[in-house]
């Protein structure tokens, strides 16, 4: 691996780090044992044992509701995480290092959208089985 692709992996990975303490401290946030644990091969930070927050290649990857990634796309904040090449994820946004200064904000916004009671129903997948279009 390059040096320059090695360190801003390391970079990012500490930038996560520090903005996992800061977020951890909400107490919607689960306990650490449960907040650090894998999703997507990576650790992050879960609400209610649903990740929505994790570090990927230097990159902090959010979930928030599929328009405001769209709407943070179209700005060029971010892109599209794909977990594998072509299998883009529509409700989860990777930033790059050069966006940091966003990052605690756009966690937060995660946080609450992952939380119980906002953003997606819980039953989402069934609540969208059902949806009439």
């Amino acid at each position: 691996m390059p040096r320059s692709v090695r360190n801003r992996s390391s970079e990012g990975d500490a930038a996560f780090a520090r903005l996992a303490a800061t977020i951890s401290k909400d107490p919607r946030v689960d306990a650490p044992g449960l907040a650090r644990a894998k999703a997507f091969g990576s650790k992050g930070l879960k609400v209610a044992r649903k990740m929505f927050a994790f570090g990927s290649k230097g990159r902090l990857v959010l979930k928030l509701p599929r328009e405001r990634v769209d709407e943070l796309v179209s700005s060029g904040k971010g892109v599209r995480f794909e977990p594998s090449p072509g299998r883009a994820m529509k409700e989860w946004l990777a930033l790059e290092q050069d966006e940091r200064s966003d990052w605690i904000r756009l966690a937060r916004e995660a946080l609450d959208f992952a939380a119980p009671g906002a953003g997606a129903p819980r039953n989402y997948a069934a609540s969208r089985r059902t949806r009439i279009s």
